[in-house]
């Protein structure tokens, strides 16, 4: 399997075992959580491109490939520092809902979401024992990959 290919299946993978937790084990996602998906998407999407692309545009779509991984990964610092309480979420879907003045107990439950969302600043664990919140392992997976993507353009250079 060309490198480029393996980078792009690393990639998609990551979505797709987080879409799997949601329902085998029944994690509920929280907004931070659904966030650090999208950038792998791009990544595998440019990675399957890197693998078409000529030889000298490989390199460039891998690296752009790695760049994109490494977003998700900027996504799970921010995630991580709403889970221990270094910063708020920037993301109003986070919060607490709350009252508006004058607001009926009726207008409060139509304003509910159909689904309760999880606060981003509750961690979920997925291996009793290990002290890494889901968050805390997609950014050593995406420093992981986005390195490896790297290496792999820089061959193609």
């Amino acid at each position: 399997m060309p490198t480029a290919l393996l980078v792009a299946a690393l990639a998609a993978a990551a979505p797709l075992i987080a879409r799997g937790s949601e329902i085998w084990p029944g994690l509920a996602p929280c907004a931070l959580c659904l966030w650090q998906r999208w950038p792998y998407w791009v990544a595998a999407g440019l990675a399957v491109a890197a693998a078409a692309l000529p030889a000298p545009w490989q390199g460039r779509a891998l690296r752009a490939a790695a760049l994109a991984v490494l977003a998700s990964g900027a996504i799970a610092v921010l995630h991580v520092g709403v889970e221990q309480g270094w910063w708020p979420s920037p993301l109003p879907s986070c919060q607490a809902a709350g009252a508006t003045p004058g607001a009926t107990v009726e207008d409060l439950m139509r304003s509910l979401a159909p689904r309760p969302d999880k606060p981003c600043d509750a961690p979920t664990y997925l291996i009793p024992g290990l002290p890494l919140s889901i968050p805390a392992m997609n950014l050593i997976y995406a420093l992981a990959l986005a390195a490896f993507a790297f290496r792999a353009a820089g061959k193609r250079a």
